[in-house]
């Protein structure tokens, strides 16, 4: 069974279903929509004791109840000066060193850093022999993405591509797995100098937001779109460790790009390690 959902995955990632789906997940449907947030709770345990708005019949839509905040001091934020904190809800899938531009997928999988980061070579050079994780949330998990370490915005960059699913499963079956999906890349300036944080897509994802910009909608095609962002004035965007950055309308994945010797990942950093918004992922090696 498991190899039939991956070949259903794989074969047909398509848009058009991901789109009509993310399109009920917002629709304001009543009675409906109370019942499918009812039952999803159930279905996948997801503990309500910890959102801010605790009462499934009060979110207007499958999406607000989706991108529910949680409760504050539900996910404390370690305050150590050389830590850097898990971004999101999830687990680990993979960490690790980017040797030769390479990134670890999952076994006999490998993809490229210039790939990923939308065919921008010189940018992915910034992190070549660095050093990557990459956490899965699933349906169950808290799915808004905080900020590891304070950051300044520098760029943005939205890259189209497919929408297979970004399960543990697919992951070690469908090559290039990340580097393939729809993403948006997010470049900082940090501490520890610079810091690529994706958010990936995947089925079923309605779309992505970041704080900044709210939704990332870009036309149709293949076209890769990046805005620039200044380190000083009004417009420049400026986020603490902690902060939330954006958030995922049903699920998927978050990868870091670190530079090279720029942080040490924690002990607990291994593959299907659950992680915990707030709690410390990596120590910095070196201050910029």
């Amino acid at each position: 069974m498991d190899s039939l959902k991956v070949a259903l995955q794989y074969c047909f990632p398509q848009h058009g279903l991901s789109r009509l789906l993310g399109r009920l997940a917002a629709a304001q449907a009543g009675t409906i929509t109370t019942r499918t947030i009812q039952w999803f709770i159930k279905r996948y345990q997801v503990n309500m004791d910890e959102a801010a708005n605790p009462d499934p019949g009060s979110y207007d839509s499958f999406n607000d109840f989706f991108t529910r905040a949680l409760k504050p001091g539900a996910r404390p934020i370690d305050d150590a000066e050389n830590t850097l904190v898990h971004p999101a809800d999830g687990a680990v899938s993979q960490c690790g060193p980017i040797n030769n531009g390479q990134i670890f997928q999952a076994k006999g999988h490998d993809y490229s850093a210039t790939a990923l980061l939308g065919g921008d070579g010189q940018l992915a050079e910034q992190f070549n022999q660095g050093s990557f994780a990459t956490i899965y949330l699933s349906p169950t998990d808290y799915h808004r993405v905080h900020m590891p370490v304070d950051g300044v915005l520098r760029r943005m960059i939205y890259v189209p591509g497919k929408l297979f699913s970004v399960n543990p499963l697919t992951a070690q079956n469908v090559p290039g797995l990340f580097a393939r999906n729809e993403r948006v890349v997010c470049i900082f300036d940090t501490p520890v100098g610079p810091m690529a944080q994706i958010l990936v897509g995947a089925t079923i994802v309605a779309s992505m937001e970041t704080v900044w910009a709210g939704t990332i909608t870009p036309p149709a095609g293949k076209q890769v779109f990046s805005w620039q962002y200044p380190a000083e004035g009004p417009t420049s965007v400026r986020l603490s460790k902690g902060d939330e950055m954006g958030r995922f309308k049903l699920g998927s994945t978050v990868i870091m790009l670190f530079g090279q010797d720029a942080v040490s990942f924690t002990d607990s950093m291994e593959a299907e390690a659950v992680t915990r918004m707030g709690e410390p992922m990596a120590t910095f090696n070196r201050a910029q």
